[in-house]
């Protein structure tokens, strides 16, 4: 796992510029750090490594090809390399080897089979920049499921990119202008959705794509089209063209069991020490049993654990631990230890994000770090086998609201909406409001969007800001319930769970790795009929099946909690103060990004306990807090150093 960075454009002393930038990103790569650059060109690289594979200098970044036409530099990891190195050697394409990494490898693919081949052919997670010395083109690559992040664009004469915001801040000129339609996604998602970023002209790299340019295009400050060698959409649609039969449901289990365990002992590559987080679900249970059943020593586990009256896992953990005879490490946190977390988030994710899981998984990813270099991820499970109770939701209310005639869906959606804001306290105003904005929806695909949104209406709360068509216009095809599936898989999942996941592990130098998300489990997945996703009202029901041979289905079969935190009563008690501050009338004001009344609003009606409004604020302070990073002076990044 690394970082990486590089300028293409005329801007000086970039060797200078860039040793600033590895060193706001060190904690992608704290054990080396790399620079090349083609002066005739005027383009540079950098990179910041943290060795896993080839733990030699044979390892180091940028990299130049053996043919010395291609200089890289990549973050990830290539869980099928050495597969391409035994397939180029075959057909006699491959070089002299100078070590074992992966970055080696992706050099001789691209040399010997070209740039889409060789993505198409790699197995992993990975952002890529390559420099064709020859063309003069620079190459932009992200995995399929966007594991990995990659920011470009331009700044000045520039063309920028790297794998954190942070990353470009050296660089003079960028970030002068925020990207208000960002803001107002972020408002309705409590995420960024690619390709937005918060500042205006850089852009975050789709998943499953590349991006070529040449030299006209910096010239001109051209933003090419993305290229797609792998799309999920199609991927799913193609997969369920041809589905699997099976004579029995253990056939069935056997071959989920054979593609997943493929995908795990792929993951387990490693050349330091790797473990797993485990809270006791289905999906984190899943991937550590099939870890242990691969391993000739216990698998190093991690969970954390809470106080408070349903927030604790790690009771659950520790008993699939226990059963599975892995070295597990627990360690149960104060609510103090959580807060101490809430100043380091503008810094750790680089751009608003408010999903408040991010807490527990900071805590988590740091109680791992001190143990492990490389953890193993339960997440995607939801979005591959229909895991979400959302997704029984909506469906069902989907159906009861197509018995309402579309002429009185809206007037209706109106009259509940209002009841929802009549004086006195209660949970049901939060459900009659929410549907009457359901009712208001006249597709599947807004339902679900207004099903899934904080702010309804974000236009109404940011100032001068307009949501960009999204991937909820686009038509469901199919049942409901499967598309939720699909559109999760390119929205929630890369923009949210695994930003969330990626930057709080890279913040304390921990690579984190996603078996259930291998393109070769989603395309499985995706060939099974529903039946085996969904059975008895039971999501994930094939992959509880797998769960089964290895753990008792007492110690993992309860409803679903997910890494939540009180946060409705922190924001009431030990984060009011914090809160207040950041929602301060004369701040909103005069910053003039947000209109203020509908946020205090919503603050008066959770803090008096009204309303529970703690998802909506958290966005609101999560960006706030950012300005204050970011925008506000509070940035200290320290002086420019050199490589």
């Amino acid at each position: 796992m690394c970082g990486i960075v590089g300028i293409w454009g005329p801007i000086g002393n970039k060797a200078q510029v860039l040793a600033e930038s590895c060193r706001r990103i060190r904690h992608r790569g704290p054990d080396s750090n790399g620079f090349w650059e083609d002066a005739g060109a005027e383009l540079a690289l950098a990179h910041v490594r943290l060795a896993i594979l080839d733990l030699t200098e044979a390892g180091h970044q940028p990299m130049t090809s053996a043919c010395g036409r291609y200089v890289m530099v990549f973050n990830g990891e290539i869980y099928n390399h050495l597969d391409i190195r035994k397939q180029l050697e075959q057909s006699a394409l491959a070089p002299s080897w100078r070590g074992h990494s992966d970055t080696e490898t992706l050099l001789a693919g691209f040399t010997a089979l070209g740039i889409e081949a060789t993505l198409q052919a790699a197995v992993g997670m990975f952002a890529i920049a390559l420099w064709d010395r020859a063309s003069r083109k620079l190459v932009l690559a992200r995995d399929r499921m966007g594991e990995k992040p990659l920011y470009y664009g331009y700044s000045g004469a520039e063309l920028v990119f790297a794998s954190e915001l942070k990353g470009l801040m050296p660089i003079p000129g960028f970030g002068r202008a925020l990207n208000r339609n960002a803001l107002a996604s972020f408002m309705r998602h409590n995420y960024i959705p690619a390709p937005q970023s918060i500042y205006e002209g850089i852009a975050k790299l789709p998943p499953g794509t590349w991006v070529e340019f040449t030299a006209d295009d910096t010239r001109s400050r051209r933003m090419p089209e993305p290229r797609v060698y792998w799309s999920a959409r199609e991927a799913a649609d193609t997969a369920a063209q041809s589905p699997l039969s099976f004579e029995t449901d253990a056939q069935a289990a056997d071959a989920l069991e054979g593609v997943l365990s493929k995908a795990v002992g792929g993951q387990m590559l490693a050349d330091v020490s790797l473990g797993a987080f485990l809270s006791g679900g289905i999906d984190s249970s899943t991937i550590v049993a099939l870890m242990q059943a691969q391993s000739s020593q216990p698998v190093r586990t991690f969970a954390i654990g809470f106080h408070e009256k349903g927030y604790d896992e790690a009771q659950h953990a520790k008993a699939v631990a226990t059963h599975l005879g892995t070295d597990h490490t627990e360690l149960y946190v104060t609510a103090e230890d959580a807060l101490a977390v809430v100043p380091s988030l503008a810094d750790t994710y680089d751009e608003p994000f408010a999903d408040s899981s991010q807490i527990p998984t900071s805590l988590v990813t740091r109680m791992a770090r001190q143990h492990v270099t490389v953890a193993l991820s339960g997440d995607g499970g939801d979005e591959l086998f229909g895991g979400y109770s959302r997704y029984f939701r909506v469906n069902n209310w989907w159906h009861q609201c197509e018995r309402v005639p579309a002429v009185l869906r809206k007037p209706a959606g109106a009259l509940l909406s209002a009841s929802a804001l009549l004086p006195g306290r209660g949970a049901w105003r939060g459900k009659v409001g929410k549907l009457g904005e359901l009712l208001r929806a006249d597709t599947r695909g807004e339902f679900y969007r207004r099903f899934v949104s904080y702010w309804a209406d974000p236009s109404s709360v940011v100032k001068g800001g307009a949501e960009p068509v999204s991937e909820f216009a686009r038509a469901m095809q199919g049942s409901t319930f499967e598309s939720m599936m699909k559109l999760d898989t390119v929205t929630y999942l890369p923009d949210d769970i695994l930003v969330k996941v990626d930057r709080a592990a890279m913040a304390v130098s921990l690579e984190t790795r996603v078996p259930l998300i291998d393109h070769r489990v989603y395309e499985f997945a995706w060939s099974l009929p529903h039946q085996y996703k969904v059975r008895g009202g039971t999501g994930k029901w094939l992959l509880r099946q797998v769960l089964h041979r290895h753990v008792p289905q007492s110690l993992v079969d309860r409803p679903k909690r997910g890494f939540a935190v009180p946060l409705a009563a922190w924001l009431r008690g030990p984060l009011r103060e914090w809160a207040d501050s950041l929602l301060d009338p004369a701040r909103l004001r005069q910053e003039g990004w947000f209109e203020p009344e509908p946020i205090l609003r919503k603050w008066r009606e959770h803090t008096s306990g009204h309303r529970n409004w703690d998802s909506h604020l958290w966005g609101v302070l999560m960006m706030q807090a950012w300005l204050d990073r970011y925008r506000n002076g509070k940035d200290q990044g320290g002086t420019v150093g050199s490589l």
